[in-house]
């Protein structure tokens, strides 16, 4: 939920032959969700931090997630962004240990009607090797996410008791994060935590639940916070 998330990809590579010594180099991101809510300005930056004693040479692609969350999902490289509606840039860094640069994430256009999903591919890759030295690099990327959202949001999440399971649809035009579920038994008590889930327009989720009794969860459209019941 908070917005400076801390992730770190570790860069390891060492000798093909089987030297014992290994060099490290960890990538830090300042956040990996970028939401660019209504009302707020359509871009913001991923601050890129080389945390290692190597230079690290990191690549930045985006993709553009359609029917996010259903069956029907598809990832199609954004290439264009007067087209994919979302701008990169730069998409190729070189840091130097200790370096710190940012990757501009930006909405081209107009807002859309309902969320534009994408996913930016943000991973290390294979520098320049030496001639006479054998290597083996692995490389390890993060998918940060980014939501262009709508002016104005409409419709909400859409609730359904089968039995013990509640089977939930985001009839909205706009992303909602459910956390902090929780059920009790019919005495208040023995009350169990519920998985948490992001529900994208369009898409339906089931949740096993252990009682027959009423389900409440956190709902999320970035930091508006609300508490329903279902």
């Amino acid at each position: 939920m908070t917005k400076k998330t801390i992730v770190h990809v570790t860069l390891a590579f060492g000798m093909a032959l089987g030297f014992a010594s290994l060099a490290h180099a960890e990538m830090v991101l300042s956040q990996v969700i970028v939401d660019l809510l209504p009302g707020k300005p359509p871009r913001d930056d991923i601050e890129v931090f080389n945390d290692g004693s190597e230079r690290m040479y990191v690549s930045a692609e985006p993709f553009e997630i359609r029917f996010a969350g259903t069956p029907f999902e598809q990832r199609l490289p954004a290439t264009d962004p007067e087209r994919s509606g979302i701008l990169v840039s730069p998409q190729k860094l070189v840091l130097s240990p200790g370096e710190r640069r940012t990757i501009r994430i930006a909405a081209i256009g107009e807002r859309p009607a309902a969320d534009r999903v994408y996913r930016v591919a943000i991973k290390p890759v294979a520098g320049p090797l030496s001639a006479d030295a054998s290597a083996l690099k692995m490389f390890v990327g993060y998918d940060a996410l980014v939501l262009i959202r709508p002016a104005q949001f409409t419709g909400d999440v859409a609730a359904e008791r089968k039995g013990k399971a509640l089977l939930l649809t985001n009839a909205g035009n706009t992303a909602q994060e459910l956390f902090d579920g929780r059920q009790c038994d019919t005495s208040g008590k023995n009350c169990r935590s519920l998985e948490a889930k992001r529900l994208y327009p369009g898409a339906t989720w089931q949740q096993a639940l252990p009682f027959d009794t009423p389900v409440i969860y956190k709902v999320a459209i970035g930091s508006l916070i609300r508490e329903r019941r279902f």
